[in-house]
């Protein structure tokens, strides 16, 4: 089966929204459309026709383009049934566990609540991408606005345990930030000093850092180590419970 062809489009200061195409069936997804017009754009442009939304949260930054884009191609609406009420334009809902189907294409739904309550990720294995919203980024982890440092490490285990060779495509451009703040925590990673050097490299070009490879997030993101002794040592945390360093790790970047 031939894999999904996804586009990525900068929106708003720095969101990301992607479209998914199946080469198969012409079947097409936007995932988190914050606003329609570029979406619509980029559909004309590419000669695509628009067959799905897929929510990852209710967040506006990310539905904000849910119902003029609904109005303009007729799509269908997938999100979290736990949330629906918080979806604008929701036609099919969906849970942990469940399938839903972009023409051939087939993507498993993750409930990664802890960035909000109701976040999900749509993992499509044939295709090696999982679109993850805000609860995993390059280099990161979302703020925790509605769940707590355990929702939040058990959703990110989640999507560490998915095959190293999975795409993230995240819904932020956030990744020097992120990797300045890494630094701060585990200096001596010669795989993230590394990472930190093209990273810098690419946002000079003006060029994205996104998608990431899930092996390089299991290698250099602290925020996916923090059962690992050395992010615990660093933040002062020996042998302690990963939730709780996790729940530090969160802390610190939240006021860096």
């Amino acid at each position: 089966m031939a894999e999904l062809d996804i586009r990525q489009i900068a929106v708003l200061r720095d969101n990301y929204v992607y479209l998914a195409r199946d080469p198969e069936t012409d079947a097409c997804a936007a995932v988190d459309p914050a606003v329609a017009p570029p979406v619509l754009a980029m559909l004309q442009d590419l000669g695509w026709r628009l067959s799905h939304i897929l929510c990852t949260h209710h967040h506006h930054d990310h539905v904000g383009g849910n119902l003029e884009l609904k109005r303009a191609t007729g799509c269908t609406i997938v999100g979290n049934r736990a949330d629906a009420d918080r979806i604008p334009g929701i036609d099919v809902m969906v849970s942990e566990g469940e399938e839903i189907t972009v023409g051939s294409q087939v993507a498993r739904v993750f409930d990664v609540s802890g960035h909000t309550r109701g976040h999900i990720a749509y993992w499509f294995p044939g295709s090696r991408a999982a679109f993850v919203g805000d609860t995993l980024f390059a280099l990161g982890c979302g703020r925790l606005f509605e769940g707590t440092p355990a929702e939040m490490w058990r959703s990110l285990c989640k999507l560490r345990d998915l095959p190293a060779e999975t795409r993230i495509y995240c819904g932020h451009e956030y990744t020097e930030s992120n990797a300045a703040f890494a630094l701060t925590l585990d200096p001596d990673n010669e795989a993230l000093i590394a990472r930190a050097e093209r990273i810098r490299a690419l946002r000079r070009e003006g060029r994205p850092t996104v998608p990431s490879v899930l092996a390089e997030e299991q290698a250099t993101n602290p925020f996916l180590r923090a059962d690992e002794a050395a992010l615990q040592r660093a933040v002062g945390l020996v042998d302690a419970d990963p939730v709780a360093t996790f729940a530090e790790i969160r802390r610190r970047k939240d006021s860096f």
